[in-house]
């Protein structure tokens, strides 16, 4: 029998703020519940008091991702049409064409087909638009399918190419949005009940400029409700209902985009805009055998996107290949007026191969890994040594977990006050995001200034770990995709390490997921490539590099 856990004025203190405040609306489970989060806050603020500071250690706000003398200059890059690494140039047989080979072929090769003419842009939109409304209630992947709206696009993007003007590699390309992006003329729910009927009469910032490359939007895709930020540990976090891995049936996609994986991995669309605040892009990449792209923050502009986290929340794709993703990128990277935190910083995607990479791997990155995820990491490193040299690192001594989950919690409360004061939360699917928000009061200022005036020495700190490497590297995620139906792990609530997760998205630097095996229950396994604040090129060359010298992404889930 386990011994009673011991008082903690500090946490009953905290807590009874909790509970003087919203009492009323838990019941007694829900209140103890409650508590052991406020417990949980408060260790974790303790690990943030331990560490010292110096009055010159200013908190990092306003938030912008550390590198020491970023370039300022583009310099002459391969034209996102010119051949990568990675890229195939075999053209679709005729009997692909509107079957697997035409599902899964890379954005790379089906611009190649559009440009030539030798696929039509609508025949394109009407192909994926019928695996939409066919297969996205199979796997609980759609929200709104816009036929009517990829119909007008696709001749548009028809008639132009016919005429010579040509935008470029998403020209003609379908696509889905994650439904935290505004969209004019669809509902834009939030993955939540309390918003279900929500709508805005504009475009967010990545639809509009994805619009103006041309690219087809065929579909709204599900999202766990408010994009996770509440704390929920179950799939069932959506008002849409879980979303369904195409490897696997009783598998979860992973999550906050989870319509986003679930959508690429079975055919529905070519790539899809997911958003990551901690893991959002990474999770259904890796779960689902994909690529996915979170840039460095600020690259993106996030206007017109759903805000859990103002100085965590970034945009980008997931996708078949590195390769892919990089050329979305290209689309979508730049300043916009309506969003002051994306940067001016010129990008244009670099596609041109390049060796002698260097990569660093942490010191037991692997620990809390299934045996699977750990063995087919080890055989990536072999790999990896193939395109570079690998080297053991030790990152310093820090709260990197408690800081990055700390801002991310105060954020997420600020953003959804009216929300959580109202009792609106009530309304959410997961019971657990009915109630753990209300925690969240229990985190002192001070100690949310704390992890932001971290936040800025850990960004500095791995600066210079980053400075002599092109990338750290690990596994992907931890284990393969979870069972439905289950609670499962999460760094976010503290049941889970992500050293990498927590450093990558608290300094926000850009990474790349990429499949790189198969675990026990034949589901896939990935690694990612993170690398300096702003050099999305470089990671995803080592991406792209390492794609090429394997075949796990041409490996596809069967039916439908």
């Amino acid at each position: 029998m386990s011994e009673p856990a011991k008082p903690d004025p500090e946490a009953d203190a905290l807590f009874e703020i909790v509970r003087q405040r919203y009492g009323d609306r838990l019941t007694p489970e829900q209140q103890d519940e409650v508590r052991k989060i406020v417990q949980a806050q408060v260790e974790a603020a303790r690990a943030l008091r331990a560490m010292r500071l110096t009055n010159a250690d200013e908190p990092m706000q306003p938030f912008a991702p550390y590198r020491e003398e970023p370039s300022l200059t583009v310099s002459a890059l391969a034209s996102p049409l010119e051949a990568s690494v990675s890229a195939r140039t075999s053209a679709l047989s005729p009997e692909g064409r509107g079957g697997c080979a035409v599902i899964f072929t890379p954005v790379r090769e089906l611009a190649a087909l559009v440009r030539a003419r030798k696929v039509s842009p609508v025949e394109l939109a009407e192909l994926f638009l019928d695996r939409l409304e066919r297969l996205g209630p199979k796997y609980n992947a759609v929200v709104a399918v816009m036929r009517d709206h990829a119909l007008s696009q696709a001749r548009r993007a028809e008639s132009d190419i016919a005429a010579g003007r040509y935008r470029g590699p998403l020209h003609g390309i379908p696509y889905g949005a994650k439904d935290l992006l505004a969209t004019a003329g669809a509902p834009t729910t939030w993955g939540a009940a309390p918003y279900k009927e929500q709508r805005f009469d504009f475009d967010a910032a990545v639809i509009r400029k994805l619009e103006e490359a041309g690219a087809v939007l065929v579909a709204k895709l599900a999202m766990i409700e408010l994009a996770g930020g509440m704390g929920y540990r179950q799939p069932t976090a959506s008002f849409t209902g879980s979303c369904v891995n195409p490897w696997d049936a009783n598998a979860w996609t992973g999550g906050s985009s989870s319509g986003s994986g679930a959508a690429v991995a079975a055919g529905l669309v070519p790539f899809a805009i997911g958003s990551e605040t901690w893991g959002s892009i990474l999770s259904p990449a890796g779960y689902c055998g994909l690529a996915g792209l979170r840039p460095t923050y600020g690259r993106v502009s996030r206007h017109g996107a759903m805000a859990l986290c103002w100085t965590l929340d970034k945009l980008g794709p997931i996708a078949q290949t590195a390769d892919d993703c990089g050329l979305v990128l290209d689309a979508i990277a730049g300043p916009d007026p309506g969003d002051p935190t994306a940067s001016d910083l010129p990008y244009r995607y670099d596609a041109a191969g390049r060796k002698g990479f260097r990569f660093g791997v942490i010191t037991n990155v692997t620990d809390d890994c299934e045996d699977a995820v750990a063995e087919n990491f080890a055989r990536s490193l072999s790999v990896l040594r193939r395109m570079g040299t690998v080297e053991e690192i030790t990152l310093p001594d820090m709260p990197y977990e408690q800081i990055t989950r700390t801002i991310l919690q105060v954020e997420a409360a600020g953003a959804f006050e009216d929300l959580i004061e109202s009792g609106g939360i009530a309304g959410l699917t997961a019971p657990e995001d009915r109630t753990t928000p209300y925690a969240r009061d229990a985190i002192l200022a001070k100690d949310y200034l704390k992890a932001v005036r971290l936040r800025g020495v850990m960004a500095r700190e791995i600066d210079r770990v980053l400075s002599r490497y092109d990338a750290l590297v690990a596994p992907g995620r931890i284990n393969e995709a979870p069972v439905l139906g289950q609670e499962f792990r999460s760094a976010i609530r503290a049941t889970a390490k992500d050293v990498m997760g927590a450093v990558g998205n608290g300094a926000g630097l850009p990474a790349v997921c990429v499949p790189n095996g198969f675990g026990l229950r034949g589901l896939p396994t990935s690694i990612q490539f993170m690398g300096r604040a702003w050099e999305e090129n470089t990671t995803l060359a080592a991406a792209r590099a390492y794609q090429s010298l394997t075949d796990w992404h041409t490996r596809h889930p069967k039916g439908g």
